[in-house]
């Protein structure tokens, strides 16, 4: 549920994490895992502001996003948090 997904994005952020990513599973073909349900794209969205509400650096949210999504711009917008932030 979106209130499951929302407490444990609260968890993530309470033992230290800074980047979110959130994706789902689309299924590539007839022989895979059936898709239960097909997240709207407005879900990510809202997901995505509530994780900057919550207070993650980065956060990306969609259904094709996966971990590598915008990895190395992330990465630099981190790195670059931390050291003018004195990390």
């Amino acid at each position: 549920t979106l209130d499951e997904v929302v407490s444990v994005m609260n968890d993530l952020y309470s033992v230290g994490c800074q980047i979110l990513t959130l994706g789902q599973y689309l299924q590539p073909s007839e022989e895979h895992v059936p898709l239960v349900e097909y997240i709207h794209p407005d879900t990510f969205k809202m997901l995505e502001e509530t994780g900057y509400k919550i207070g993650f650096l980065e956060v990306n949210a969609g259904p094709l996003v996966r971990s590598s999504y915008h990895a190395a711009r992330t990465f630099e917008k981190i790195r670059k948090t931390n050291i003018e932030g004195g990390k």
